[in-house]
């Protein structure tokens, strides 16, 4: 029974969506009283709005708990759902990070991957994809998921650090402690370094459940800002993509794209 279980769980994972659609952690509620559980889903999805799915030790590259104490490793058992459920180790602001292995991704349609250039504004990448003389369709992508989730217990005291990512969104406002008058701060980096000009998408769910979608873009030093409202989940994306340095689409992905997520939810 635990071999069919554990084949059950590879075909759900197997049936993981692509392309353009976001993996985000869902916490069960964002604010916890000491003592009590951490929950959080593995969701993907559009426009706020995704299935959940269990957890396959096989497609996590890293899955660990950060509180103001220190790191603290994750290790569901496969097939998990939701993946994250354990007692809240201390007060404070816990940071949930989990980071995919690479997916691959096949371009059948060449205006499937226009649309994603486009909706993700990744840049010249279309020209460099005629440059390098690669084929409009039949070509492989490579993807990996960079996610966190920031989750108040007790007073929810503490900061967001960089986790060591090859991509990430990092706090730099605490949205649960700090003043939010002038928005929520975030820094989006690529290897450690800040990500100027880049396109930052948010995704704002009200109470009532309806979603609002919009942009902003990070200015010269990686950072961005935008406006909040108490009582309102939140899920902040960010795409780089980059070039595998493979220009032969039969020897494997000829680009790599890496998504960073943060949810967080504003108290009432």
């Amino acid at each position: 029974m635990r071999i069919v279980a554990i084949l059950f769980c590879l075909c759900l994972g197997a049936a993981w969506p692509a392309g353009a659609h976001e993996f985000w952690l869902s916490p069960e509620a964002y604010k916890v009283p000491v003592g009590g559980q951490l929950e959080a889903e593995f969701r993907v999805g559009q426009e706020f709005a995704g299935g959940g799915y269990v957890f396959i030790p096989g497609r996590s590259a890293r899955f660990e708990l950060v509180t103001p104490d220190g790191v603290q490793e994750v290790t569901p058992n496969v097939g998990d759902r939701p993946a994250l459920n354990i007692p809240a180790p201390s007060e404070g602001l816990m940071v949930v990070v989990q980071e995919t292995t690479d997916y691959r991704l096949h371009y059948s349609e060449w205006d499937k991957f226009l649309r994603f250039v486009e909706h993700k504004d990744l840049g010249d990448t279309v020209a460099l994809h005629d440059r390098r003389g690669l084929p409009h369709e039949g070509f492989h992508e490579a993807y990996r998921r960079c996610a966190k989730s920031l989750i108040a217990v007790g007073d929810g005291a503490g900061t967001d650090r960089l986790m060591g990512m090859p991509t990430e969104i990092v706090a730099v406002t605490n949205p649960y402690t700090d003043d939010l008058s002038g928005g929520m701060v975030v820094d989006v980096v690529h290897d450690g370094a800040a990500r100027p000009d880049a396109q930052v998408e948010i995704f704002e769910k009200a109470p009532d459940g309806s979603v609002e979608i919009r942009t902003t873009r990070t200015d010269e030093s990686g950072r961005a800002s935008f406006p909040v409202e108490a009582g309102h989940e939140y899920l902040v994306d960010a795409v780089v993509m980059l070039d595998t340095g493979n220009d032969d689409p039969e020897a494997g992905a000829v680009w790599r794209s890496l998504w960073a997520s943060l949810t967080f939810a504003v108290p009432q």
